[in-house]
């Protein structure tokens, strides 16, 4: 079984700032924008809309239009897609080192992104200031928030094309030849009860930016090493931890010694 980090929403190309951790805990990653057809006041947490929350954050900059994707979040819609179901595309060069490094049905796909802890004020949503030595109260992080086990990798443009609500099944998506859809599991090989795909809420143990570095400098676990990663990787970080640099979206983690046991630590 392979494990794929797999970088998705906000960062400071696309976006601008950290998705946000709500006050209970939930990691609401922000969709990337795009010139998609989704927007983000079509997203919904609880009662309020994701462009509502992004200009509490960020008010100086304006959203509109939206790339869902991995689109796993159950019931964040205004208006609910009959028949959804959860699917993640890719395309282009980062479909293409997952092609090369062999990502197949059973294997994991981890999301992580950009995140930061928000508070609620009489104002809306900003985010917490630091306070104190608490790292995890107030850091930029790289954190797990949603993880699918592959059950199917869809490649013909007519399968792709029965997933309409999905931005990968959009006309110039499927003229590319790359063009990919993955579908999860039922439920995870590795534990039943649990559905093959899913969103997590905050927790230490889903953090991979090491307590006091940067959000792109890691913990330094010797199962995301460069000898078990696919492709020629090095460790950039100057001194501690574990920094990949680069612009990159997927990282594909071949099987070692305590890999999956901490994947299932983190997904239970």
């Amino acid at each position: 079984m392979k494990i794929i980090l797999s970088r998705k929403g906000f960062d400071s190309s696309n976006g601008g700032c950290a998705s946000p951790i709500m006050p209970d805990g939930t990691l609401l990653s922000m969709p990337i924008p795009s010139n998609d057809t989704d927007c983000f006041s079509d997203l919904r947490w609880n009662d309020t809309t994701y462009s509502k929350i992004l200009s509490d954050l960020h008010p100086n900059k304006s959203y509109d239009g939206c790339h869902i994707d991995p689109d796993i979040r159950e019931n964040n819609r205004v208006t609910p897609i009959e028949n959804w179901s959860p699917a993640f595309g890719q395309i282009g060069a980062a479909q293409g080192v997952l092609k090369n490094a062999g990502v197949e049905v059973g294997d994991v796909f981890l999301f992580f992104g950009w995140f930061r802890q928000v508070e609620s004020t009489d104002k809306g949503y900003r985010y917490v200031r630091r306070k104190g030595d608490d790292f995890y109260a107030h850091a930029d992080m790289n954190i797990i928030y949603g993880y699918m086990q592959v059950g199917k990798i869809l490649t013909a443009p007519d399968e792709i094309a029965k997933y309409n609500w999905h931005p990968h099944s959009s006309g110039h998506r499927l003229a590319t030849t790359s063009n990919a859809l993955y579908l999860p599991t039922k439920t995870l090989s590795f534990d039943c009860n649990m559905k093959g795909y899913g969103t997590l809420d905050f927790r230490k143990d889903r953090v991979l930016t090491m307590e006091g570095k940067g959000r792109a400098t890691w913990n330094e676990y010797d199962f995301l090493m460069p000898e078990h990663v696919y492709g020629n990787k090095k460790n950039s970080a100057k001194g501690e931890g574990l920094y990949y640099c680069g612009i990159w979206q997927e990282l594909v983690v071949f099987e070692s010694d305590g890999l999956l046991e901490w994947v299932r630590g983190i997904l239970k």
